[in-house]
Parts: structure tokens; sequence; C-alpha cells
């Protein structure tokens, strides 16, 4: 396998680096840490212009038909500059889901929306979701933690458990986030990161709501949830990527008893951990990408990925804030935006100690 960029993923780097160091100041996520929403319409608008929200889905539908690495590639950027919005939840995650489980009518309508920005999706998968029969339809009961930029979106797709004595696994289901009975309550966040409890209370469900075949959505989930996934362990690593970079500059610059504190040993055993472990994640990255793009078993590969993806952020936050020490953990410095964004990022699709359990089982 060889995991160096095509000449087209290197222009990507540069454009998406070039294009977000312009229009994604620090200023520009502190807005919108402040609005709550998770959202910066305008910067979305010029990410759907650039073709990014369909970056790997297919052009019959308007995306650019791009790999998973090319996604990885751009993600990477993405978390260099702490790029606000739901292009993870609404482009990834749920656009794959009704990629490989959605009806040919069913992703018509949904995916050209998706992919202009026009149309944003978020999946919602609590254990205490159930669909049952009633009146030769089907009902939506229960409710949901945690579910990202919900207030931001047109629908939202449950995976859902069935009621007692019905199908045996999981169905997935679309819902219009307006029907009645959809009830979405924001809940408080570490950096205002926009998640919400969405109860739904028996909501009728019409007949195309299904995506794929009852009690056989679990295939199609898996899938998504993988590459969305990998796309999580690219946004830390960029991320993890800038701090070190970051961190680099400051003990360069910075002099203390006479001298730069980046001739101190300590400082330099620091920058030296941290530069290794962004290499292991970036490899460990490229390879699930790669497998998923060859269509091979990744189960493995996306979970080490993602188990020492976390560690990373750990280990980023903690040097950051090492190194620039106690000015740091002001409101002002931006150390403590990527530091807010590692925890976020973390816990998302999987911790470390889960996907470890993974690796184990």
């Amino acid at each position: 396998m060889d995991f160096a960029l095509t000449q087209e993923q290197v222009i990507l780097r540069r454009s998406a680096r070039e294009f977000l160091e312009a229009e994604c100041p620090s200023s520009l996520v502190r807005a919108v840490e402040e609005s709550g929403d998770g959202h910066a319409p305008d910067l979305w608008r010029k990410m759907a212009g650039l073709g990014w929200l369909g970056i790997s889905l297919p052009e019959q539908y308007g995306g650019t038909g791009g790999s998973l690495t090319d996604q990885t590639v751009l993600f990477e950027e993405i978390g260099r500059t702490l790029t606000p919005g739901p292009l993870l939840t609404s482009s990834v995650l749920a656009a794959q889901i009704v990629l490989n489980a959605g009806s040919g009518r069913q992703k018509d309508d949904l995916l050209p929306g998706v992919v202009s920005g026009e149309v944003i999706l978020t999946l919602a998968r609590g254990e205490k979701l159930e669909t049952a029969s009633r009146n030769g339809g089907l009902i939506l009961s229960g409710e949901s933690p945690f579910v990202p930029h919900a207030g931001l979106a047109s629908h939202i797709i449950c995976a859902t458990r069935p009621a007692i004595g019905a199908w045996p696994d999981t169905t997935l289901v679309l819902v219009d986030t307006q029907a009645g009975g959809v009830i979405k309550t924001a809940m408080e966040s570490i950096a205002n990161y926009p998640q919400f409890l969405v109860e739904f209370d028996d909501v009728p469900l019409p007949g195309d709501a299904v995506l794929g075949e009852i009690a056989q959505g679990r295939p199609a989930l898996d899938r998504a949830v993988q590459r969305a996934t990998v796309a999580q362990c690219a946004e830390t690593l960029g991320r993890a990527q800038m701090v070190l970079e970051m961190v680099v500059e400051y003990a360069g610059n910075r002099v203390q008893f006479g001298r730069p504190i980046g001739t101190f040993q300590a400082v330099q055993h620091r920058c030296a951990d941290l530069k290794v472990a962004v290499d292991g994640v970036r490899m460990l990255t490229y390879q699930a990408a790669w497998r998923l793009d060859q269509g091979l078993p990744a189960g493995q590969e996306v979970s080490m990925a993602k188990a020492q993806a976390g560690t990373l952020s750990r280990m980023a936050t903690e040097a950051g804030h090492s190194i620039f020490a106690g000015i740091s953990f002001t409101v002002e410095h931006d150390m403590q935006l990527y530091s807010a964004r590692a925890k976020i990022a973390e816990a998302n699709l999987g911790d470390t100690g889960y996907h470890l359990d993974q690796l184990v089982i």
C-alpha cells in the first residue's frame, strides 16, 4: 500500500488550507461558539460551492465522486482551523447512510440537497428509540440524547430498536424534524457544541420513511459509521498538527532565563513526543481510509485509528497547555479552543476505551 498523496490530493490540501486560513479565522470560531447553533451560514455556502459537502458522494447526485482518502485530506485541514458546521454529521455520516440504504427515490430527494448545503441531516441512535406497527403503519417513540446539529437538521435518521414482539434488528427510518411529536431540547455542552435531546412521541411515519428494509439497517449504519470515524480521526489529526506547529513556534520565540524555552530539554521532549504521536495517527488514519477505499475489511484499522486519535487529543491538549502555560487557560487564547474541541472529538463515534474494546473482542 502507498499512502503518498496524489498530485490532485496535494492540490486539494493546499487549496483547502489557503481557503480556510482566509475564511475561518479563530474570530469566526469564537463567534459561532457564542451563537450556540454551531453553524456559519456564509462559510457553509462557500464550502458547498467548492464541492466539499459532496466530496465523497457520487457525481450523479452532484458530488465530486472522490475517495475516502480525498475526504481524509480535507478533514485534516478542517481540523486545523476548527471549522464549524455539520459537515461530518450531515455530509459524511448521514449522507452515507442514505447512500448505502436508501431507495433510488430517497437518494434523489436528499443527496443533491446535502451536496448543495440546502438539506442538513443528522443521526439519532439512542437505545430508547423504538418503532412499532400500528394501524397498518409504523410509529416512532422514545428519545435520543446527544444528537448533533438537530436544531439545523431538516431530517433525522433514526436507528431504532424493535418494540417487544416485533422484528429482531435495527431499522433505519427518516423523520422530518417538523413532524408532530418531534421535540428537540438543546443540551449543555463543552464549547457550546450543538447537541440535542430529541424526543419522539408516537410519531407516525409515512410509508417511504424506512431506509432500506425493516430490521436490516445495521450493515448500512456500520459502513457509514466507519467512514465518519475516519473523518473524525482526520479532523483530530489536523487539530493536533496545528497545536504542534503553534507550540514549536512559541517555544522558539518565548524567552525565559535568558534563552528561548525551546532550548530546554523538557520542552523539546514534549514537542518530539507530540510529533511522533501525530505521525502515528496519520499513518493509522490513512491506512483505514485506504482499506475502506479498496473495499477491504477495516473494522480493526478504524478502531486502532480512533483509539490512538483519542490518546493524541489528550497529548496535544496537555502539551499545548504545558508549553503555553497560564495564558493558554484564558478565553482570549486560541489554545482553549483546541482543547475544548479535543474533548468533543474524543467522545464522538466512540471514545478510546470503546475502540480498544473492539480490538479485544
